[in-house]
């Protein structure tokens, strides 16, 4: 038996789990690993889209952060290509216009600071934006204000799609921030699970490049995301069914739930509680 090991830059401690010579073996590794996935393919399908992925969090109780970004990202690749299909051509044109320069952009940062920055400080971040994100939105709504759509904006656009780039690039954590700049503008469902769909497509498969720059993909990692694939396409049809079948009025108030409770637990896990 081969304990699985990651960089130690990160600070919480490569915990040893029993595997083969080829891939995680560990039965409770799997029982956190396919729910937390199906979870994410629904979002993938556009329901509660940008809601947080559940997946890292989940697989790093058991395996360092890196690691569980690294099996996790194969799987989400072909999520993506599921996701695709479901949703083309109904993306905001003039929004994708705004968002993917930014994700790129914040690919780039993430990669330079993936080796640097700590778990702990990247669930941290993402959580207080957050629920920052989500304090605002109450604070308009006690005013009455929420039911106005904001206007779009480049600038806007660009910084939260931007922090969302690095925080994917980091811990597939990107659905927060860039819901910061999205559900505000209350574009039309179709569309807003469309354009996030997209999104984080073309942000995934530029990851590739990064991750295997990186070294992350190892073949015991490679193949851990094997075992996992046939999730991808079972919890994307299961989102685009769910999407199509909620109301508005619920629709929000359920991605807004996830959101909260997402916030609470990457902030939860940065504090180290």
């Amino acid at each position: 038996m081969q304990p699985v090991l990651t960089r130690t830059s990160w600070s919480r401690q490569p915990v040893p789990l029993p595997s083969s010579d080829l891939l995680i073996t560990d039965p409770r590794f799997y029982a956190l690993a396919i729910p937390a996935l199906l979870v994410t393919g629904i979002s993938k399908g556009g329901f509660a889209s940008g809601g947080g992925n559940l997946a890292v969090p989940a697989m790093a109780l058991l395996v360092p952060a890196p690691q569980a970004a690294a099996i996790t990202l194969p799987v989400l690749c072909l999520m993506d290509l599921a996701g695709l299909r479901a949703w083309w051509g109904r993306w905001n044109r003039h929004e994708m216009g705004i968002i993917i320069p930014g994700g790129i952009l914040g690919i780039l940062f993430g990669a330079l600071a993936f080796g640097a920055m700590t778990d702990r400080m990247t669930k941290m971040m993402v959580g207080v934006i957050t629920l920052a994100f989500l304090a605002r939105s109450l604070w308009l709504a006690r005013r009455g204000a929420a039911a106005e759509p904001a206007r779009p904006s480049r600038w806007r656009g660009g910084f939260w799609s931007a922090v969302s780039g690095f925080t994917s690039t980091i811990a597939h954590a990107g659905g927060p921030p860039l819901a910061v700049y999205l559900y505000p503008l209350r574009l039309e469902r179709a569309q807003l699970a469309a354009t996030t769909v997209v999104f984080f497509g073309t942000v995934n498969y530029i990851k590739l490049v990064p991750y295997a720059a990186l070294g992350e993909f190892r073949l015991a990692n490679l193949l851990t995301s094997l075992v996992l694939l046939p999730l991808a396409p079972i919890g994307v049809r299961l989102g685009v069914w769910l999407q199509r079948r909620i109301s508005d009025k619920v629709f929000y108030r359920l991605i807004y739930s996830l959101l909260a409770i997402t916030g609470v637990k990457l902030v939860w896990d940065g504090l180290g509680l």
